[in-house]
């Protein structure tokens, strides 16, 4: 499978599997999980067809690893804006983890920190090297340091996700490093 195809099917996963799973009939069960049957078939019907054998490259291959499979179902492992609870334990995170953004976001995010906006928790990578893939999709990346022990110990819940996401509700300005001079 060539990377357009990977992408394209990813892309089209992410969609549905994350935002609108209603635009072609699906339902996402308890967990975010859907049929992988009832999901090919439903893509085809909305006019886009792919095969068992694409999306387990998709799920196996795409650097993201944005979905998980269980048996003869599929899910997305993070980043939903409609309402689902995916059952991820709380877990401890590493001393410090890192968000990628860019430069006009820093005003904001000084002010009222790291919110979830359209999905249901902010993201947040173990690295620097991933925060700042993720900043760079939006332009001139900035990676921000979260204290993410102290937010523990003040009681903040974390989460991680199966492809190494970490999750919490929100980030308070007073958790965060910014680079350079502020």
């Amino acid at each position: 499978m060539d990377d357009r195809r990977t992408v394209k099917v990813s892309k089209y996963l992410s969609k549905h599997l994350r935002h609108q799973p209603e635009r072609i009939g699906l339902t996402l069960g308890e967990g975010g999980w859907v049929e992988i049957d009832a999901l090919i078939t439903a893509a085809a019907a909305h006019g886009f067809r792919f095969t068992r054998e694409e999306l387990d490259h998709v799920v196996t291959h795409h650097d993201k690893r944005r979905f998980a499979i269980d048996g003869a179902r599929i899910r997305a492992s993070q980043g939903h804006s409609v309402e689902v609870d995916l059952g991820l334990p709380e877990a401890t995170p590493p001393a410090y983890l890192y968000h990628g953004t860019v430069a006009r976001t820093l005003d904001a995010i000084r002010a009222e920190g790291l919110k979830p906006m359209k999905r249901h928790a902010v993201h947040l990578s173990a690295d620097r090297e991933t925060a700042t893939r993720v900043g760079a999709r939006r332009g001139r990346p900035v990676v921000l340091s979260v204290d993410a022990a102290a937010m523990h110990r003040d009681g903040h819940v974390f989460r991680v996700s199966a492809n190494g996401v970490w999750l919490t509700e929100a980030v308070p300005p007073r958790y965060l490093r910014f680079p350079g001079p502020h």
